[in-house]
């Protein structure tokens, strides 16, 4: 397989408030979210890096984004590094946030278009690729209904397409099902699987084991900022469930914190 994604011994650090420090009951005011993090990820596939709140998955996700620039380390990109070539990776990527806020006065084909032009996508491409999205995802008998009267399930399908309007190589998804209705989330997880069938790379960070079972080939196991282990999903799961292997690595890592 080719490999379209390496991850070199990220680390990214955040100063911390007084009342932030306390709250997180840490000797320092530097907190390490992520801490020398590293894995590859390949065409066809989707990866996932599975964790709990806090694990750093949001953070690495923006790194490889060029949302954040990491301290030491660096990040391949279908072959250009988020650290010296952050332009080429925006290019190249779609990047999809449970936190995307779309403007309320915007229509989705107002958003669209805008996304497109914006990675000057030609106008005959541009046009088929809204026409197919929209009729995938629904939205085109809402294209012209501002953000602000969508429903919640409307609102993160036309993220969805905003994100993936200009055919990226790289596909990240920062905690796709969060918060969705049960229908809404099959639609978004039927759209990773239809992504990975176009010889897509797809990156997906989440708590949910479910998500992790049905889409992912291979995933990385984050607790604390590190990389406890990655493998394949088979590999991990021989004789035990995702969620047993992931309490049993936590349990050994956080002992009584459980």
């Amino acid at each position: 397989m080719k490999e379209t994604l390496q991850v070199k011994n990220v680390t990214k650090t955040f100063r911390l408030s007084a009342k932030q420090q306390k709250l997180r009951k840490l000797d320092s005011n530097i907190l390490t979210a992520v801490d020398g993090l590293s894995f590859s990820a390949y065409e066809g596939e989707i990866f996932g890096l599975l964790g709990s709140n806090g694990a750093g998955k949001t953070t690495t996700l923006r790194m490889l984004a060029t949302l954040l620039k990491p301290d030491s380390g660096d990040a391949v990109v279908a072959g250009s590094s988020i650290c010296e070539e952050p332009a080429e990776v925006r290019r190249k990527i779609g990047f999809l946030t449970s936190e995307l806020k779309l403007e309320d006065f915007f229509t989705p084909e107002y958003l669209f278009n805008f996304f497109c032009d914006l990675h000057e996508v030609p106008e005959d491409i541009k046009n088929k690729r809204r026409e197919e999205l929209f009729s995938r995802f629904g939205v085109d008998k809402f294209a012209q209904v501002k953000v602000a009267n969508l429903s919640t399930g409307m609102k993160q399908k036309v993220s969805l397409v905003v994100a993936v309007a200009h055919d990226p190589e790289i596909i990240i998804f920062d905690e796709p099902t969060n918060g969705l209705d049960v229908i809404t989330a099959k639609v978004v997880t039927d759209f990773l699987l239809e992504l990975r069938r176009q010889g897509k790379t797809v990156i997906i960070s989440t708590h949910i084991f479910n998500l992790i079972e049905k889409v992912c080939d291979r995933v990385g196991i984050i607790i604390d900022g590190k990389m406890i282990v990655c493998d394949s999903l088979s590999n991990l799961t021989k004789d035990k469930s995702l969620e047993d292997v992931f309490f049993d690595l936590y349990r050994e890592r956080k002992g009584d914190e459980l």
